[in-house]
């Protein structure tokens, strides 16, 4: 599973001034990020706005960056929810043939036991002819997959082969490096922790910051993952400000305002999400 291994980028939906798809823009960044190093793509997860756009709006950008990518970077597709029957129809009506892995996100709003947590990804196993990405992010989801749950779904299901794991909590991050089988792959979803996840054992990212600064950021957990701590750190340190405030008012108000910055997109958003603030904006030109 080495094809997971270092920086994975969630990409943008970049929107015109009239809130439709800018596609120039979508190719723009997909090239941007592969000449920056990293090592694989993430689409259509929670930094693409994927709740905002419609079916044939996801096709759109599904075939953009295919087209764009042309083979040169595994792909890995969100397909999550909170409603089980959902998902596997979903899984099963897909063509997922340009795609190497999902990415499939904790049941969020429903508030589920671990118990339920585990019967669904039962269900998004069983239905997966990709190998899935666990996505466990508590601050959206409103509950947390607990490591116990992960190690059971790891082992109990050769499909599922790592997850993204977004807790911010880097106790919980230890735990499912130390408890994990073999060859699962424990991904930061967390760009500040990515440095201390990757020393102690995980893969890497799955990274916003990676997408605005992909040649240091890649650079950084490539060197992670070699062990080297002091290099590795001084890239870290040179990107701090920046991973600060991309998140200061939101995700991705603030990588957009970072990509305009750097002429690959507008920084516009759709509803309920705004733009990143002006004083904000002068915060992220500074930092990069």
């Amino acid at each position: 599973m080495s094809r997971f291994s270092g920086t994975g980028v969630a990409l943008v939906t970049p929107f015109k001034s009239d809130l439709s798809v800018d596609v120039e823009a979508l190719g723009n960044i997909v090239n941007h990020v592969i000449d920056g190093g990293v090592e694989y793509l993430v689409v259509l997860g929670t930094t693409a706005e994927s709740a905002t756009l419609s079916k044939q709006e996801k096709e759109l950008v599904k075939e953009i960056i295919v087209k764009t990518n042309n083979k040169r970077l595994p792909l890995v597709l969100g397909i999550g929810g909170n409603h089980t029957l959902d998902v596997v129809r979903e899984l099963k009506e897909t063509d997922l043939g340009d795609f190497d892995a999902i990415l499939s996100v904790s049941p969020y709003y429903n508030k589920p036991t671990q118990e339920g947590i585990y019967q669904h990804f039962k269900a998004v196993s069983e239905a997966s002819p990709l190998p899935i990405i666990l996505y466990n992010v508590p601050g959206r989801t409103a509950s947390n997959l607990l490591p116990e749950t992960v190690i059971k779904l790891a082992s109990d299901f050769d499909n599922i082969i790592a997850i993204k794991e977004a807790a911010g909590d880097m106790v919980q991050a230890m735990r499912l490096i130390k408890e994990k089988p073999e060859d699962f792959l424990i991904i930061s979803g967390d760009d500040m922790i990515t440095l201390p996840m990757t020393l102690a054992g995980g893969s890497g990212v799955i990274s916003v910051i990676g997408q605005g600064l992909p040649n240091q950021f890649s650079e950084m957990v490539r060197l992670a993952l070699k062990g080297n701590s002091k290099e590795a750190s001084e890239l870290h340190f040179q990107v701090m400000d920046a991973i600060d405030h991309i998140f200061e008012e939101g995700n991705p108000a603030g990588i957009k305002a970072l990509l305009q910055e750097l002429n690959l997109c507008k920084d516009t958003v759709r509803l309920p999400l705004i733009k990143a603030s002006d004083s904000l904006k002068e915060k992220i030109k500074s930092a990069i």
